[in-house]
């Protein structure tokens, strides 16, 4: 890679979130929540409502060298 290769990713940012990638992230909180509440195993309703309570929303470009960072907004934060 050149210096002028390299500078252009840097200024052009993070490319978008790919669709398997947030598949993946959404996977791995679910499987947090179902460890931290063991009562959400047996009830897929449940847990897709709790993943939507969280409210977790994708700032692409606000991480650490332009990478996509995950906010979750709590139920009830008036942020």
């Amino acid at each position: 890679m050149t210096i002028f290769e390299f500078l252009r990713s840097r200024l052009q940012g993070e490319p978008p979130l790919h669709p398997m990638d947030r598949r993946i992230a959404k996977r791995w909180v679910k499987e947090r929540l179902k460890r931290i509440y063991p009562e959400l195993r047996l009830d897929p309703k449940a847990l897709e409502k709790a993943y939507q309570e969280l409210g977790i929303e994708p700032h692409e470009g606000s991480g650490r060298g332009g990478a996509t960072v995950f906010e979750i907004n709590l139920p009830g934060d008036s942020r």
